[in-house]
């Protein structure tokens, strides 16, 4: 899987001009059909997704292009995910975030437990993404647990993209640099992402 914009004919001109590298083994991706229509639910309503697919000239193995806009295997945009990580750490019941956000309780309690459960490999990859992004950032001082400070690095991490780059939107950014997989499973690990 790779992380790629959202503006689809951007996208498609540098896969057809050969500007998209590989995440395997940095080889060239190619057109290769697309994956599976499915929809995203998002703040201003739901929007009908089909990412392109892609096979590389090198390796000939294929990958989703999944728009930054989405985690791999979720429903929902990674603004509303992120805004229930952060409710969360504010202090805020799952259910009352689900109510808020429109969405089912159990999905939310998913996405907070997810998190929590991965927090300390999302800080050591975040943490080093900022350093790597900002290497005079110096110290990341704790921020009160391990959710906390997952989020506190994935902000740092945002702040120091913005710096470099210009605005983005966070969650956007937590996406591209996990290769989509923040709230994955267990068994694909956030430090295999290049």
């Amino acid at each position: 899987m790779l992380i790629v914009g959202t503006e689809l004919v951007l996208v498609e001109g540098e896969l057809v001009g050969g500007l998209l590298g590989c995440p395997s083994c940095r080889g060239v991706l190619g057109p290769w059909g697309h994956a599976r229509e499915r929809v995203l639910r998002c703040r201003a309503g739901n929007r009908l997704l089909r990412p392109r697919r892609a096979r590389c000239r090198g390796c000939a193995g294929t990958h989703v292009l999944l728009p930054k806009l989405a985690f791999s295997r979720r429903q929902d945009e990674v603004a509303v995910i992120g805004e229930a990580i952060e409710a969360k750490v504010a202090g805020e019941g799952f259910r009352r975030i689900a109510a808020r956000l429109g969405a089912y309780p159990e999905t939310v309690r998913g996405w907070l437990r997810r998190f929590a459960e991965r927090a300390e490999e999302i800080r050591a990859l975040f943490t080093r993404c900022a350093v790597a992004l900002d290497p005079e950032l110096g110290a990341i001082m704790p921020a009160g647990g391990g959710v906390a400070d997952a989020l506190e690095a994935i902000a740092i991490t945002g702040r120091a993209w913005v710096l470099r780059f210009g605005p983005a939107e966070p969650w956007e950014i937590a996406s591209r640099f996990s290769g989509g997989r923040l709230l994955g499973n267990t068994n694909r690990p956030l430090e295999s992402v290049r």
